[in-house]
């Protein structure tokens, strides 16, 4: 046993460490271990303190203006299959799409799991 992690990809035990990246020899994804380590403990919670999760649906809690249009999402919008985006740097960590405003990212303080 080589007491590596198995593929977070494919799920495979055949896996070989390559300088400071692990390798899986089934499918070649290849991901540092640190990182996925720090990734899985920054986990993304909504404004009642839930962990949300890819392909969730949320519910907007609060009316939020859009930058560039005189229209606001409106409280109690409900936002299909979010994506999450980790360590994002302007604050917002949901990236979705909403009926009539198209691609758009949210900030989970003011959103709640559906």
């Amino acid at each position: 046993m080589s007491g590596l992690p198995n593929c977070p990809s494919c799920g495979s035990e055949y896996t070989y460490e390559d300088r400071e990246l692990i390798v899986c020899s089934l499918c070649a994804h290849e991901w540092n271990p640190n990182e996925a380590e720090e990734a899985n403990d920054e986990q993304i919670t909504d404004a009642n303190g839930n962990h949300l999760n890819d392909g969730d649906d949320i519910i907007v809690i609060k009316d939020l203006k859009v930058r560039g249009s005189s229209s606001a999402v409106k409280k109690g919008t409900k936002v299909k299959s979010i994506k999450l985006i980790h360590r994002a740097k302007d604050g917002h960590d949901i990236d979705c799409k909403i009926d009539g405003f198209g691609a758009m990212k949210l900030k989970s303080e003011f959103v709640k799991k559906a």
